[in-house]
């Protein structure tokens, strides 16, 4: 898998409904999307959801091709969960298929086809967000959403202000990365050869400078909001003032008939 097939963080201008929403109603949409599929237990409220997110991924005008490259970091992981429910999930009367100590029951056929559906359209909704807000907005919204816990005295400004600056950064620590791997290689480096041991001793090469870049940059960062007067959220003023309008209403009422949608589907008691 190379480097650049990790698209998480990345940012796709655009000028589409999913771009001009509010970036609170975003992330309301996105928790609406989470609790839906987590409720959904049937073929037709899996196949709702899927409609769904097709249904985003169109009007976003982001491409599958986009989605589909930022799947290849976790294919391992929606691999090794399906195998894991395939043959783990026990079921009632004779296995349709039984060698050695492993079992597959339909119970376990549909568990993991659900698991890896579930996984795999919550991954595709998170990264339809980022690809669709630019972090500074998703910063604003999610601040303002969590605004009421400033009453509390949690650093809501302060956890904000760190995810955009990760999100900021993933891209360029890709590039970074990539540029080390190919400078490391240009002087002979192998990262492909060799059994694990040996792949785990060629990656210092690439984590020594990678951190040491890493930490100058956090430190010219340091610097530079701290040249600017830059105290955190007391106080200050936006350039931009959130407001909803008519399409951000929608928005939140589509959000919240979803989830009422998958709760009727799944009271029929449909495979």
């Amino acid at each position: 898998m190379a480097l650049k097939d990790i698209t998480l963080g990345q940012f796709f201008p655009g000028n589409t409904v999913m771009h001009r929403l509010d970036p609170r109603t975003k992330l309301l949409l996105v928790v609406f999307y989470i609790v839906a599929l987590f409720m959904a237990k049937n073929i037709l409220s899996y196949g709702l959801m899927f409609v769904a997110l097709l249904s985003a991924v169109l009007i976003s005008k982001v491409g599958f091709k986009a989605l589909l490259k930022g799947m290849k970091p976790v294919f391992f992981i929606v691999v090794f969960t399906a195998v894991l429910n395939l043959f783990y999930t026990p079921g009632e009367g004779d296995p349709l298929v039984s060698f050695w100590i492993f079992n597959i029951y339909f119970e376990g056929i549909r568990t993991a086809f659900f698991m890896v559906m579930r996984i795999m359209m919550l991954i595709s909704c998170t990264f339809l967000l980022t690809y669709t807000t630019s972090p500074i907005l998703l910063t604003d919204g999610l601040e303002s959403l969590l605004g009421p816990l400033k009453k509390l005295h949690m650093p809501i400004h302060e956890l904000a202000m760190i995810m955009s600056i990760a999100l900021r950064f993933i891209p360029t620590l890709i590039e970074e990365t990539d540029k080390i791997m190919s400078a490391q290689k240009a002087r002979g480096a192998d990262f492909d050869g060799g059994n694990l041991i040996q792949k785990a001793k060629a990656l210092i090469p690439l984590l020594v400078p990678l951190f040491i870049s890493a930490f100058r940059r956090a430190d010219e960062l340091a610097v530079a909001m701290e040249c600017r007067c830059y105290h955190g959220g007391e106080g200050r003023t936006r350039m931009r003032q959130l407001k909803y309008v008519g399409r951000d209403y929608v928005g939140i009422t589509i959000g919240f008939l979803l989830c009422v949608a998958v709760w009727a589907l799944n009271r029929l008691g449909v495979f």
